[in-house]
């Protein structure tokens, strides 16, 4: 059985139109996980454009979550050390610092926030 071009085409484009449903829906979710950590967490907002805002919120929670994994749960990091990375990662408030680092390696993250530039920590309080 031979199907039409017409037909492919068809099915392709509904198929390319469930993917992006999909990926749009999955993105969302994450989104709102990432928004909802942060709140969780008193991370202070994000400074920048609306899109990098949305897109640092998103890696600044990967980046701290995977951290948080590898140095404590897996690693030797204590409590105390790790609400020391958790209080310097509240200063740093420029959504492009985050995007930039979200593939740092997690034992990075002490030295990454250390060198964090004056630029990247724009507000002196972190909570407003």
């Amino acid at each position: 059985m031979q199907i039409s071009t017409d037909c492919w085409r068809a099915a392709k484009e509904g198929d390319e139109q469930d993917k992006a449903a999909w990926l749009e829906a999955k993105r969302a979710e994450e989104q709102a996980e990432s928004e909802a950590w942060s709140e969780q967490y008193r991370m202070p907002p994000l400074e920048g454009t609306e899109r990098a805002v949305a897109w640092g919120v998103h890696c600044r929670y990967q980046v701290l979550a995977a951290a948080y994994t590898a140095l404590v749960l897996e690693g030797e990091t204590d409590e105390r050390e790790w609400e020391a990375i958790e209080e310097a990662a509240r200063f740093v408030t420029r959504a492009g610092w985050w995007i930039d680092q979200r593939s740092s390696g997690p034992g990075d993250l002490a030295e990454l926030l250390q060198a964090a530039t004056e630029a990247d920590r724009p507000t002196e309080n972190p909570h407003f």
